[in-house]
């Protein structure tokens, strides 16, 4: 491909990114509305954690991938919130000084330092619990059946076996001695990948897709993920702190298992484009509907934020 249809891409996708992160935030801004007594304090904290910030590309992969089944914006982008909502409680808690112990997040104080330790901890578990409830909605989508198909693939994608399991296997990860690549990539799958993977398959679940199409999709998102995680170390080992608005070099600081750690920075590297390839590939049957998914997984590896 030129380097001209290289920046048209690139310049569209950007586009595409800015206007589908204006209209999840919309519909978040929407969903967390302020009430009134002392509870209000908890839901201005839970604003904090979710609005204004973040590249919103796990919305971005609902919206997009939904839109590959003519589905209602809107129904798509209360998914996009739900899953924005979880990502956030994810990342408050992550930030927690019994976690990863970071005083930055998205270029601000993280919700802990912004508020106060409870109130963090309960912003997390009142953003987890409203992402389900957003899906359980008959707003989200007028099929009851898909409604629950949702929200099991979320609670499986952030559980135990998912997200949770993951952050559990990282805290672990010191005391197991030398992670192989393979290890290595099995914690970030579930730490990371299985929500991306999550919000790729919500849009054909959204969509009533067939099974061969649901499963593309995933495909497409797991090898995301991988693509996304190892690019996120690497800009942990190589960016600054202003570009990538948290603390950077905290992971190789605190003898985190990472890609780069097990292999090197190069290869590291290597293995992220070949994963963004790979990622591109799952989407060929659905043609030029999907060449923005397709430069979101050359973006992922090339960004630097």
């Amino acid at each position: 491909m030129s380097a001209s249809n290289v920046a048209r891409e690139s310049a569209e996708l950007q586009s595409a990114l800015r206007a589908s992160a204006a209209t999840v935030e919309t519909m978040i801004d929407r969903l967390l509305p302020l009430p009134d007594g002392p509870e209000a304090r908890l839901m201005e904290a839970m604003r904090y954690a979710t609005l204004g910030g973040g590249k919103r590309m796990r919305a971005f992969l609902v919206m997009r991938t939904a839109s590959l089944f003519v589905v209602d914006e809107r129904c798509a982008a209360r998914v996009g919130a739900a899953v924005e909502m979880l990502h956030a409680y994810s990342l408050v808690h992550d930030d927690l000084p019994a976690m990863d112990d970071d005083d930055l997040r998205r270029g601000k104080p993280s919700t802990h330092r912004a508020y106060d330790e409870a109130t963090a901890i309960l912003v997390g578990d009142a953003l987890q619990t409203r992402a389900f409830e957003v899906l359980a909605e008959p707003e989200t989508h007028a099929n009851p059946e898909a409604r629950c198909e949702l929200v099991q693939a979320l609670a499986q994608a952030s559980g135990a076996r998912g997200m949770a399991g993951g952050q559990m296997f990282d805290i672990l990860a010191p005391s197991l001695g030398k992670l192989s690549a393979e290890d290595v990539g099995r914690l970030q799958a579930l730490k990371t990948g299985r929500l991306i993977q999550f919000s790729a398959e919500a849009g054909a679940i959204l969509g009533r897709a067939p099974t061969a199409q649901r499963h593309l999709l995933a495909a497409y998102g797991r090898d995301l993920g991988a693509a996304f995680q190892i690019a996120d170390d690497i800009l942990d080992a190589t960016g600054t702190t202003e570009e990538t608005g948290k603390t950077a070099g905290k992971d190789a600081a605190a003898g985190k298992a990472t890609l780069v750690a097990v292999l090197g920075l190069e290869r590291a590297r290597l293995q992220a484009e070949l994963l963004a390839r790979q990622a591109a590939q799952h989407l060929e049957s659905f043609g030029e509907r999907a060449a923005d998914l397709r430069a979101l997984a050359a973006y992922t590896v090339a960004r630097r934020s």
